[in-house]
């Protein structure tokens, strides 16, 4: 509450005592997760996106403005700093948690049966030496790759002239017991993993691929019982098993070899996912116009999730989408008018969201601390400095830092 006004003032001046007791009580803590995209690293495999070795800085540092009056480029306050440095993740722990940022979800990939971009996780967070102040969760980025990535290919690879594959996100099951006893060994025996009632937290962004790469749905479905089982040897309670949802347009999904494997929903329940959440508002709505009003048809969304399945929906919200600067000439849909004040906004509503289910985690999901190139981030800027941080605060408070 930014302001009292004279009714409100009155009625806790004369309720003295009463005012004493809540003033005691304690606050209540909302685990506010922002999604990581860590390329600002260097990264030897990603130089055949990044020749320059600074990550997905080189194509931040050299955007520009396709068109009067677009609002690019954005460039970050910080600098372009090597996010696997523990003592920079150590700056970002500090920022994040005063602003009331208390989780990281970070983007995972594994390509060709090797890691990829890990660096910002495993010497950066990892190696940080205030990682206590912050938890973190996986989400594995199980998509296909092409050359979005490359600002030298990528007008041809958005309008579908280059259609070239660099890595295939789908893994049979001998991979995928490979990486899932990575993501247990050396990550869910971390002190700061995110759990849920003692279950770490793992989120799947791509269910087609993952049921692609497994050879269907009662693959997948097995797959994923051995994966929660493998979880409670590892002395765990269990498995929280999250997925990010696409727009749920009530039509089956193409699976392997072209077989309608289903609806979305459906597959949220044969597949056992407990709860959900979205990735980007640009995945379940349209955000090729004003913030306001992509947040009328994003709340309704909420609740509308919330009743019609029965896996537990974690209110997403997203600061901004604009793509273009991974682009030369293309620019897409563009977010128009998410100023801090109305991020604020959409923040109060997720809280209220929060508020409405007490019997679910105090989780809200936000994209993202540092998509730059996708013009959605958390992190300060040059055009509003600390502003999307402080509308966190604002809505939610920031953490005391403590030794």
């Amino acid at each position: 509450m930014k302001y009292m006004t004279g009714i409100v003032a009155m009625l806790l001046l004369v309720a003295g005592p009463l005012r004493a007791q809540t003033a005691a009580a304690p606050q209540k803590i909302y685990d506010i997760a922002a999604f990581v995209w860590p390329s600002y690293h260097p990264d030897d495999r990603a130089k055949i996106f990044w020749p320059d070795g600074i990550g997905e800085w080189q194509t931040v540092l050299h955007n520009q403005p396709k068109f009067e009056g677009h609002d690019q480029p954005r460039f970050p306050l910080w600098g372009p700093v090597n996010e696997a440095d523990r003592y920079v993740m150590e700056m970002q722990i500090a920022a994040a948690a005063d602003h009331g940022v208390n989780v990281f979800i970070y983007d995972w990939y594994w390509y060709d049966r090797m890691p990829f971009l890990e660096g910002c996780l495993n010497d950066g967070f990892l190696k940080a030496g205030n990682n206590h102040r912050m938890k973190f969760y996986l989400m594995w980025a199980n998509h296909d790759v092409g050359l979005n990535w490359d600002k030298r290919n990528a007008d041809d690879a958005f309008t579908k002239k280059n259609k070239a594959l660099v890595w295939k996100g789908s893994l049979d099951r001998a991979e995928f017991e490979k990486i899932a006893h990575r993501w247990i060994e050396k990550y869910f025996s971390q002190p700061t993993y995110y759990k849920i009632n003692g279950k770490p937290v793992f989120m799947l962004y791509d269910l087609n691929k993952f049921i692609e790469g497994l050879g269907g749905v009662e693959q997948a479905k097995d797959a994923l019982a051995w994966f929660r089982a493998e979880v409670q040897k590892a002395g765990f309670p269990g498995l929280e098993l999250q997925l990010s949802m696409r727009r749920d347009n009530k039509k089956n999904l193409s699976g392997v070899a072209g077989d309608n494997i289903g609806t979305q929903k459906d597959l949220v329940e044969k597949l056992g996912f407990d709860s959900l959440t979205h990735y980007q508002f640009c995945h379940c709505v349209d955000v090729n116009r004003d913030y306001n009003a992509i947040m009328k048809d994003v709340v309704p969304l909420w609740n509308e999730i919330a009743a019609g399945y029965k896996a537990r929906y974690y209110a997403h919200v997203s600061v901004g989408w604009d793509s273009s600067p991974r682009s030369y000439h293309v620019k897409g849909a563009i977010v128009k008018n998410n100023t801090p004040d109305n991020f604020e906004q959409a923040l109060r509503a997720a809280k209220a969201y929060v508020d409405a289910h007490p019997g679910q985690a105090p989780l809200i999901t936000i994209n993202s601390w540092n998509e730059w190139t996708e013009t959605s981030y958390l992190e300060p800027d040059t055009k509003y400095g600390y502003g999307y941080l402080e509308a966190v605060r604002n809505v939610f408070g920031g953490a005391p830092a403590t030794k």
